[in-house]
Formats: C-alpha cells, structure tokens, sequence
C-alpha cells in the first residue's frame, strides 16, 4: 500500500505547497495542528499522511485533497518501475492451479494509455485452456518458450520472437506448449472510443 501511495509523491506536493505560501514547518504545524517534525518526516517521505491528515493540510491550504492525488502540470511522463517494486499475481485470485502468472510492469504509473505485463504461462492441454475477454486490442510477444494462443475457437502456436496483436474483446487464451513455463511480455489497451 504504501508503493502505491508513495507513486503520487505527496511529500514533495506538500512541500511545494508549504514553500510557495513561504511558510516554516514551525508556522504551517500551528496551523495544522500537527508538530514540525512530522511535516518534515511527510515532505521527505519517510511517512505516509493519513486521509484525516492530508485535509487539515489542504485545509490550511486552501487546496481540495484532489491536489495530491492529480498531476495538474502536463509534463513528459517518465515512470520507472523496478524489478524488485513488482508485484506477482495469478490469472484469477481463486484459481487452485493458475493458468498464468503476471506481473504489472508499469503499476505505480498515472494516466496510462496502456498496459503492460511480463507473463508467466503455464503448461496446460488444449482442453485446459479457459478463455476471458476485455475492452480494447492486445499484444503479445513470446520472450522464451512456445506458447499456443486461442482466438477465436483457433489455436495459434507461437515460439520464442514471434509476436500477436489482436482484439481483446474476442474469446482468447494462453498455454505454454511442453513442459516448461513460457515468458511473454502482454500490453493491452483501452478500447478506441
């Protein structure tokens, strides 16, 4: 919880905030309620505000609680996101035997235009295979091992290099063929409006 709250950078937001009215942490903990040293430890991120917190500085402020968790300046987005930040998820929470595994490749990033996701697949028979749909198109894109896609009814067999792109709101599914676990990278997008 606290990764993802950290993506929207609220120290340095109250930071900003506090500076542009040129108030000291002394003054602004007068105003709030809330002692000097705790500001500093929120402005440098070393705590993460509560929800009651964060109003009785927007308060002082004058600001709505929308001003920490929106990026009012457009600027280039450039996110990082680190191998050890991921999170590994199954296909379905309550799966007993997971069809695949992901991992969200650009979880902490806002206003994304698309998702992307390392996959881990399973070997599975054809028979094994559930499909599921989705608003929008998908890409896939075999890293290592063979994976056999169903589209449409139609098992398309990939290998390590080849790629897929398809609608997402078509039935599809994935099996690594042998074996082994297959490693694919996945982007979705949301549909065309």
């Amino acid at each position: 919880m606290q990764r993802v709250l950290s993506s929207y950078d609220l120290g340095r937001k109250l930071r900003h905030l506090r500076l542009r009215k040129k108030i000291g942490l002394v003054d602004l903990g007068k105003h709030t309620g809330l002692s000097a040293s705790m500001l500093s430890q929120l402005e440098n991120g070393k705590l993460v505000p509560t929800l009651p917190t964060l109003a009785r500085i927007a308060m002082v402020f004058d600001v709505g609680l929308d001003h920490f968790f929106t990026n009012r300046t457009k600027r280039s987005l450039c996110s990082v996101i680190r191998a050890a930040e991921r999170m590994r998820f199954p296909d379905r929470a309550d799966a007993p035997s997971p069809a695949w595994f992901f991992e969200c490749l650009a979880f902490s990033t806002q206003e994304k235009s698309m998702q992307a996701y390392l996959a881990t697949i399973e070997p599975r028979r054809r028979e094994e295979v559930s499909d599921h749909v989705h608003d929008g198109a998908e890409f896939l894109y075999v890293l290592n091992g063979a994976v056999a896609i169903t589209y449409a009814e139609e098992e398309i067999e990939m290998k390590q290099g080849d790629s897929a792109y398809f609608d997402g709101s078509q039935p599809h599914g994935y099996r690594a063929m042998g074996s082994e676990p297959a490693t694919a990278i996945v982007v979705t997008t949301p549909p065309r409006l």
